[in-house]
Formats: C-alpha cells, structure tokens, sequence
C-alpha cells in the first residue's frame, strides 16, 4: 500500500494553483494584515496559570489541542477575538461539551493574552503545521469515491449514504471523519454462544478475554458464561474496515474520502 498523500497533496496542489493563477490575473489589493495585540508579561503568565489550570487538560498546555478540545491557535474565534471579547463569553457560558468557569473580570483577559501570545508563536514557526484543515482532506473525485462505496470497497454492503451515514460528514468533521473511516470504534459486535447443552444465545458483544464471554441479548439481558466452556462465533463489521487497509491505492482513499464528506 502506497503511503497516503493525504497531508502533502493539498500543499502541493494550492502551491501550483497559486502560480498559475498570480501568472494569469493581476493581484488583488493586499488585505491590510491584522495588527498583533500586545499584552503584558504578567497578564500572559496569568493567563498561563489559568489555562493549564482550568483548560489545559482537553486543549493542550500549548493550547494546540487535546484528545477532546480543538487547536486554539488555528480557532477562527480566537483570530477574531479583540482583548478577549470573544473569548469571555465562551470561557464564562461555556460552548457544546465544555463547561462554564466562574471568573472575575479580569481573568478571561489573561487568559486571552496567553492564548493570543500561543497562537503567535504558532503562527511564527516554519514549517508543517499541527492540525488539518476539512478542505486538505477532500482532494479527491466525489463520483469515483461513490462507485468505490457501493462497488469494489462493498461498503453499502454494511451502510446506507440515506440511513445510518446520514449526516456523517456534519458529525465528524475532517479528520475525526477520516480516524473514522480508517480505523472505526464503537461498531456494536454481534455475537452467537454455543452452550455444553447445545442451545444457542444470540446477542450483541457486551465482554470478550480468554476468561469470560458475555453478550446483551434482545431483551437486553446480560448474559455471560466462562469461556472455556462455551463456543463463540461474531460478526465484527469494523473487520472489513482492517480488511481494507492492505489494499486501499493512494485514489481510492481521497475518491472515498471526498465522497463521504458530502453526506452532511
């Protein structure tokens, strides 16, 4: 399997159409650029204090980002925050799945100041960047992608673009959409127990080791038995996304990737 393009091709395409577009057209007027804010020593290590404190753990201690909050220094929200006039409201409001925080007047704006002061450096540094943007991710062909859907990768087999991919590409944005697509969790196991008797249980996967096997069945009853004892078949549908990975080409990724974020 080719390794994917999906982070250089975007560069490298925006790069070349960038030329030949400044070697056909006249340039528009340069957009005066934003003036950067100046903050003091202390209200930036105030600031600090507070972040790692409160909104380091989901945003990074950088404010890069964690495993459940967002890159501040590429927020849109943050690039258009004035001496914390965005940033206050969400901070003492809250927003989605993060909580309000109680704060003084003065704290919100340190709290600005840092992350501005983080964004700056960010912006400042050559080279690759953290995040990826949606538009980086949707350098294919939309109707190749869905032939590849419903013909040679046989994902309609399991999922309909109508039914439980409805709204896929509004749930799961850029990348969260493609971790998804590429290596998915969650997918509810189904699962047939064979037990000394003969008799059958059929349900879904609620615990499997080398010990125990144990299954919800319709009526949702847990159910377990050791697993020495018992014969386990599943239907494991993330197994045809494993099955996949050895033979994905470099087009069928970004074909099927573009497609699927059309289903917002």
């Amino acid at each position: 399997m080719k390794t994917p393009r999906v982070f250089a091709s975007p560069a490298i395409s925006l790069l070349m159409t960038a030329s030949f577009a400044f070697s056909q057209e006249p340039q528009p007027p340069a957009t005066p650029a934003k003036p950067v804010q100046p903050f003091s020593t202390e209200s930036v290590k105030a600031g600090e204090t507070l972040f790692v404190q409160h909104c380091a753990f989901c945003h990074g201690r950088d404010t890069g980002g964690g495993e459940s909050g967002p890159d501040l220094t590429r927020s849109k929200l943050v690039a258009d925050d004035i001496g914390g006039n965005q940033i206050g409201p969400v901070v003492r409001n809250g927003r989605n799945n993060m909580p309000r925080f109680t704060m003084t007047d003065q704290e919100p704006l340190g709290l600005a100041a840092f992350i501005h002061t983080q964004k700056n450096i960010a912006e400042s540094q050559a080279g690759g960047r953290k995040g990826v943007d949606a538009k980086d991710l949707a350098t294919g062909n939309i109707e190749k992608g869905k032939q590849y859907f419903n013909g040679t990768g046989k994902c309609s087999s399991c999922h309909s673009p109508a039914g439980d991919l409805a709204g896929v590409a509004t749930r799961n944005e850029g990348l969260r959409l493609f971790q998804r697509l590429m290596y998915p969790r969650g997918a509810k196991v189904k699962m047939t127990v064979t037990l000394p008797s003969g008799e059958t249980v059929n349900g879904t996967r609620a615990y499997l080791d080398e010990f125990t096997v144990a299954l919800r069945d319709s009526s949702g009853r847990y159910r377990s038995w050791p697993a020495a004892k018992v014969k386990v078949q599943a239907d494991d549908p993330a197994e045809a996304h494993v099955d996949l990975l050895a033979k994905y080409t470099d087009d069928d990724i970004h074909n099927l990737m573009t497609y699927l974020m059309t289903l917002k």
